[in-house]
């Protein structure tokens, strides 16, 4: 669009201004055709004045009888057929001598007896319904007027020359008087107009021509027998007459519609070749963008082996290069941070290791070192047994957390009674409280809650949570395990006032080998988690530095009984 919008806004000014150029040109054409046409017509006229100023000359300069006078003007109109009659008046404007035979057919127009010299009476319509005029010449004698010599033209050799004028195929020129008459008229169909004697300015020439005398335009456009005209003017000079020169526009403007029309067709095929190569040019420009949005999201599925091929030489080529080379780059990068992760988790598990199992090992140990010298001793060999089972229940239970992880024990799932399973981990772990120095205790809901869970599973769960805060609050402090019920869900809360987990690393602790401790794997929390997922639950932590810890497990509350106490 943005190529193409310049192109189309390019052609409309090119054919606005191509129209209005060949139309202005057109008309210019035509005008200089009216003015040559108005000064033929003109040099006609002076023709005629300066043949009867001769004629006045010659019988003024001679002192001829009224007989000598008769015979020459009849000589003169013989020379000149366009004059009709020719009249010598005298100072009192009385007929002296006339071309005609017995009385003088010319009258000396009353406007001749001003004081112009040539004077060019309106055009009337003769006996024969053709156009003629009256041309009056002032004769002076010493500066006084001795008479005029007066001739009556016919126009019938200015209709044979507005005739000859053709302009291109179907326009013509036109003469119109002073007074709005039709003189002459090149078009075949419309000299009988000429005819007619009562001539009012109707026709849309005429009132052309008038607009024209009154300087109000020098071309117009009218619609004339169904057809839209082009009109231009000029004026007659020494008359008040008006050439008009009228052509059809569809011919006048041929040249400018058909360069108009080609113009269209370029700008069109123009425009179809942009369009065209546009296309291929953006489809093979967005197939490359693309490309590179394919394997950007590619690699941001985790599909660090997917690669770009752009073809070309620009700077989407480049850019692809430079995306391969990140991705190659990525690759290593990632390998390297897969390489210390492993060597950190293997170091976590390591050091977790040693430190969960150094501790009963090295009670299992002393204890073996003890028994070789007190085997005798019954009530040792007792106490050997239970350090034994003592120390490998924790071996024991480090090496469940590191199978769970690997591949966690399906739980089955029963009605349980919540009150009573955390009672019980509450109970359990009443001890180790009591040797941390801190208060442990239960906020059970009033009425009874019943889930549907693995009872071992949730008290594994119960007592990691509660053991995690024991460890976490200094003596003096208090740690509870609260359940409630909130609608058609249960929700379990172990709280405490120990020390808190920083903000920045609540979101961590429920991965595996994560722990806020010193030492261990990092795993009691972990496991927690993949329990209560399986078993419908969610599990969450808030926290707040210095202020303690908040553990909110929920499940779905369930209507069923245990079977034990469906039976009671």
């Amino acid at each position: 669009t943005a190529a193409i919008a310049p192109l189309v806004v390019y052609g409309f000014v090119s054919i606005n201004s191509l129209r209005k150029g060949t139309q202005e040109s057109v008309r210019a054409g035509n005008e200089r055709v009216a003015g040559q046409v108005a000064e033929q017509v003109g040099l006609y006229m002076r023709n005629n004045v300066r043949v009867l100023q001769s004629i006045g000359a010659e019988i003024e300069g001679t002192s001829l009888e009224h007989w000598q006078q008769d015979r020459t003007l009849k000589d003169q109109v013989l020379t000149f057929p366009e004059f009709r009659d020719i009249t010598l008046f005298d100072g009192a404007g009385r007929p002296v001598a006339t071309s005609c035979l017995g009385t003088a057919r010319s009258r000396l127009p009353e406007e001749a007896r001003g004081g112009s010299l040539v004077y060019v009476a309106p055009v009337e319509v003769d006996d024969d319904l053709l156009p003629t005029t009256t041309i009056a010449i002032r004769l002076t004698r010493h500066v006084e007027t001795s008479g005029w010599i007066v001739g009556e033209i016919a126009l019938e050799q200015l209709w044979r020359m507005v005739d000859s004028i053709r302009v291109g195929e179907r326009g013509y020129a036109l003469i119109v008087s002073g007074d709005g008459r039709l003189i002459a008229h090149g078009n075949p169909d419309e000299k009988r107009l000429i005819a007619v004697a009562d001539q009012r300015q109707g026709s849309p020439e005429q009132q052309f021509a008038a607009d024209f005398r009154a300087q109000k335009t020098a071309w117009t456009t009218y619609v004339e027998g169904g057809n839209e005209i082009l009109a231009v003017a000029a004026a007659v000079s020494d008359t008040p007459w008006t050439v008009v020169v009228e052509q059809p526009t569809d011919e006048a403007f041929a040249a400018t519609r058909r360069l108009e029309r080609q113009l269209l067709v370029a700008i069109a095929l123009a425009l179809l070749v942009t369009m065209i190569a546009g296309y291929f040019w953006g489809r093979t420009f967005i197939q490359r963008i693309f490309a590179l949005t394919r394997v950007t999201r590619s690699l941001a599925d985790g599909r660090f082996e997917a690669r770009v091929a752009i073809s070309g030489q620009d700077e989407i080529r480049e850019l692809g290069d430079a995306f391969n080379s990140m991705a190659d780059r990525l690759v290593e990068l990632q390998e390297n941070v897969r390489k210390q992760e492993r060597q950190a988790m293997f170091g976590r598990i390591a050091a977790g290791l040693v430190h969960d199992l150094s501790h009963p090992i090295q009670n299992i140990g002393n204890s073996c070192k003890l028994i070789l010298k007190m085997s005798d001793d019954p009530e040792y060999r007792e106490t050997f047994r239970r350090t034994v089972e003592r120390e490998m229940v924790i071996v024991k239970r480090v090496l469940d957390d590191l199978r769970n992880i690997a591949r966690p024990i399906p739980l089955e799932r029963f009605p349980i009674d919540l009150n009573k399973s955390v009672g019980d981990a509450v109970e359990a772990m009443s001890p180790h409280a009591e040797t941390a120095g801190l208060t442990l205790k239960a906020e059970l809901a009033p009425e009874p809650v019943f889930i549907e869970g693995d009872v071992f599973a949730l008290g594994r769960v119960y007592r990691n949570l509660i053991l995690n805060a024991i460890q976490a609050t200094a003596p003096g402090g208090l740690v509870v395990a609260a359940t409630d019920a909130i609608g058609t869900r249960v929700q379990v809360r172990v709280y405490d006032t120990g020390c808190g987990i920083p903000a920045d690393r609540l979101h961590a602790i429920f991965e595996d080998f994560v722990t806020t401790k010193r030492r261990g794997l990092g795993l009691g929390l972990a496991i927690s988690r993949k329990i209560v997922e399986q078993l419908g639950g969610t599990i969450a932590v808030s926290s707040e530095v210095g202020r303690g810890t908040t553990f909110t497990i929920e499940f779905p509350r369930t209507e069923d009984r245990p079977a034990a106490v469906a039976v009671g």
